[in-house]
């Protein structure tokens, strides 16, 4: 019991007791963002996930990843891996600053798949226990972990105890399986998280199904957790734990005027502001504004975006112009518009399997549906290989089956586009050949040829006469 007093005073007295946590999320949670989130309700941050490896070897790195400020604690560094000694090394470099470090256990991409670390290593228990058991030995700070849960709950809390019993002072359970991803997604199992938490002694975050203040208070009534973290909630709206939902224009100022005192790589600014403005990009309307954020690289370009979708929403915002969307809801359900930060609610993993599964037989009936030419004649599948792979060439004129401007002037072959005769290749060369003509655009040279082989056949004959 002493042992496990003694973790959650490290909860409380070092990490605040913190109940609402940014997550560790690659190429998104860096110094700005950290700072953004913090100044707006978020009570603990991670760094992203580094890598152990390349942590150790490059100083260039290192010190990227380790870039901080007072402002930016309680922060706890996380690194992904699979080399105890190598994750070791790395978290005593890291040590000095920061206040734990946690061991990705969680990521489910198919990288962390080649890499054989994340969610992968939940498969070799052994090695896991290894990895926790050395730094916990080893550090004078305390080591968490961040995972996500099998399908059976009792297997998850054997796997939260071996890990606690290993030496972890802290879990983040993520309630989705690792096979829970991109469209398969759907919702976390709260009730994986609330079995954890009756079970280990030390204390929990819940990871999962957070995109608003009410599903934090919610998830935390409901598995007793210790906090709640976000990631994609935080980066649709970085003042979530504040429970507002303002307009995007406010964080995208903030996090830029931060950017400009604590610098960040353009791909991280240009990802942060599509999420906060996801809503307002996806309106046809801003299709320009879309384009130029994804196109420029300068902060002037970023400020110039946020100025004009400021300027553009403004006065809807404030009431002096009217909001009446074309595609208007007929439901009593409350619609956000879409200057307002908030969720992004990604369809159900059913719908998408449903859209995949129509989509095959969509492709399964053009495949058996006859297409025809100009005259009524059915094109081989063959020839209609032949023509999708030309209208696949850039900077060519797409030959189309119905279109009679696109077609040999003598069959209904497409033309060559640089044809003087406005024939396909086969036409043009036997028209060259019957009328003694020439084609540059097909290099069907007759009249060349015939021309030399008669200069060659003169000369030949005045050089035999001379002998």
């Amino acid at each position: 019991m002493a042992e496990s007093k003694n973790k959650f005073n490290f909860w409380r007295d070092v990490l605040g007791a913190p109940r609402y946590i940014v997550a560790p999320m690659v190429d998104a949670s860096e110094l700005a963002w950290r700072l953004l989130s913090r100044r707006h309700g978020a009570q603990l941050c991670y760094t992203p996930m580094l890598h152990s490896s390349v942590f150790c070897r490059d100083p260039k790195y290192r010190k990227e990843a380790l870039a901080s400020t007072a402002e930016d604690r309680p922060l706890i560094v996380q690194f992904c891996g699979n080399d105890p000694d190598v994750l070791l090394e790395a978290a005593l470099l890291a040590e000095p600053f920061c206040d734990a470090i946690d061991i990705n256990i969680g990521c489910p991409q198919a990288i962390a798949k080649r890499g054989h670390y994340g969610a992968f290593l939940q498969d070799d228990w052994d090695l896991l226990e290894k990895i926790v058991s050395k730094l916990s030995q080893n550090l004078r700070i305390p080591v968490t972990c961040k995972l996500r849960v099998f399908s059976e709950i009792e297997k998850t809390v054997r796997y939260a105890k071996m890990l606690e019993a290993a030496g972890a002072s802290l879990l983040t359970v993520h309630g989705r399986t690792r096979e829970q991803k991109g469209p398969l997604t759907g919702l976390a199992s709260w009730k994986h998280i609330k079995a954890v938490r009756e079970a280990v002694q030390i204390p929990i975050f819940a990871n999962g199904n957070i995109q608003c203040l009410q599903d934090a208070e919610q998830c935390i009534k409901e598995t007793n957790a210790h906090g709640v973290m976000s990631a994609e909630g935080s980066l649709y709206n970085p003042y979530i734990f504040e429970g507002r939902n303002p307009p995007s224009w406010e964080p995208a100022e903030e996090y830029l005027d931060l950017v400009e005192l604590y610098p960040a790589p353009p791909s991280y600014i240009r990802g942060h502001l599509f999420k906060i403005f996801q809503h307002t990009l996806c309106l046809a309307e801003n299709a320009e504004e879309r384009a130029n954020l994804a196109r420029n690289s300068t902060m002037e370009s970023f400020r110039d975006v946020v100025a004009k979708l400021r300027n553009r929403y403004l006065p809807y915002h404030e009431g002096k112009l009217i909001w009446n969307p074309e595609n208007r809801s007929t439901d009593y359900n409350l619609e956000l518009p879409p200057w307002l930060c908030q969720p992004y609610v990604r369809e159900s993993p059913q719908e998408h399997i449903d859209k995949l599964a129509a989509k095959k037989i969509e492709l399964e009936n053009a495949t058996k549906r006859e297409f025809l030419d100009e005259e009524g004649n059915k094109i081989s599948r063959k020839r209609l290989k032949k023509l999708r792979r030309i209208s696949r060439r850039p900077n060519r004129s797409i030959p189309s089956v119905r279109r009679t401007s696109d077609l040999c002037n003598s069959c209904p072959n497409p033309l060559g586009s640089k044809c003087e005769y406005k024939l396909c290749r086969q036409c043009c060369r036997n028209k060259c050949f019957n009328e003694n003509l020439d084609c540059t655009g097909h290099r069907n040279l007759t009249k060349t040829r015939r021309q030399m082989a008669i200069q060659f056949t003169l000369k030949r004959n005045d050089a035999k006469s001379l002998t």
